[in-house]
């Protein structure tokens, strides 16, 4: 799928969310890669094969919650 040199990684590549965007569609929530994988906004990815991953936001650090 991918026509660039060098090639972008593979949709099952764990850094598959380095390929470069084909299409960017904020205002829907949602970008396609050239690799063929969908990201969405809430960081979940929909795999070319189907397969979903679970949206992956990375914890906060450093913040404290308190009651008030």
């Amino acid at each position: 799928m991918c026509q660039h040199q060098p090639p972008c990684p593979t949709a099952h590549s764990a850094d598959r969310e380095s390929a470069r965007l084909v299409a960017h569609h904020p205002e829907q929530g949602w970008s396609l890669l050239c690799n063929g994988v969908l990201l969405f906004e809430d960081t979940g990815e929909l795999l070319p094969d189907g397969q979903i991953i679970a949206p992956h936001r990375p914890l906060a650090t450093g913040r404290v919650v308190t009651a008030a």
